[in-house]
This record gives C-alpha cells, structure tokens and sequence, in this order.
C-alpha cells in the first residue's frame, strides 16, 4: 500500500493548476492506486493530485463509505442554494473555515482506461467535488473565504505548528 504524503500550505505545487491526462498507462494507473489509497485513510474525503505533489488532473474520493477517482474531471454543474460550510483540507491541516459551497454538484471526467465517468452528488459528496476541482485548478479553499475570515485564518495557519 502507498499511501504518499500530503503536501502542505502554502507549497507551490497547490497553486499550480494541473494538465491534463493524456497517456493512460500503467504510470496513471499508479499514480490513481496512490490516490486512492492516500485517500483510503480514515477522516479522509478526498485527495487530489497535486496535493501528493502530482500535476496531472485527477482526485480520488473517500464518501460514505464508497471510495472511487476520476481523471479529467470538469466541474459541469453547481446548484442549489450557494451555502457556508465549515471546511478544511489535509494540506491545511487542522484549520476550519465557513466556505462557500453550492448544495449539488456534478463533475465528468474519464477512468483510467479512458471511459466517461460523472460524478454527482449533494452535501459531503458536492463539497467534495468542488474543492478538489478547486485544487487541480490551482485554488485552496483559503481562496473562497471573504476577505476578514480569510485573514483570520491565514493568521492561524502562520500559528499552526506545521507551518
């Protein structure tokens, strides 16, 4: 098992926005058992590329009790009312904050043989979507915050004993 390391705050590779797949080989076949098993750990919702140090668009989910990836993922569809939700991220570790989510969400993408896949969902599922589509885009979910709660917690991350 491979379980990769979690990139943290304010490492470059998170604001960098990922390529796209395009070979798929036993490299991206890898690089999806890696996610899947970095995100396989309990507590863990969701783990994108970038965050185990990888540019190439893809994340793997951990959502009540299904754990599954997507490779190319477009976040095609939001809806619902657009509500604050206490949110953090494993490379923003032990920081909460009331982030701005939509209630539903869908994203399409590919598996790593090349086949659509879509993934839909609300609640934990739609949050999911958005801030890890957020991270292979280059976006934190410090990003989302106003500006006063994101000062606020920016103070908190330069606290923080892993900064």
């Amino acid at each position: 098992m491979t379980v990769r390391p979690i990139r943290l705050y304010p490492d470059p590779v998170l604001r960098s926005p990922t390529a796209p797949v395009t070979a798929f080989d036993d490299a991206l076949r890898a690089l999806v058992r890696d996610l899947v098993e970095t995100t396989s750990l309990e507590g863990r919702a969701g783990v994108a590329s970038t965050q185990i140090g990888v540019s190439l668009a893809a994340f793997s989910y951990h959502i009540d009790g299904e754990i599954g990836y997507i490779v190319n993922p477009v976040l095609e569809e939001t809806g619902g009312d657009l509500v604050e939700i206490q949110e953090g991220c494993l490379s923003v570790p032990g920081i909460w904050a009331p982030t701005p989510r939509y209630e539903y969400a869908r994203v399409r993408g590919v598996d790593a043989s090349g086949d659509e896949l879509v993934l839909e969902g609300t609640g934990l599922m739609a949050q999911m979507l958005q801030h890890e589509t957020d991270h292979l885009n280059g976006i934190v979910y410090l990003d989302r915050l106003t500006r006063e709660q994101r000062r606020t917690t920016l103070r908190q991350v330069r606290e923080s004993d892993w900064f």
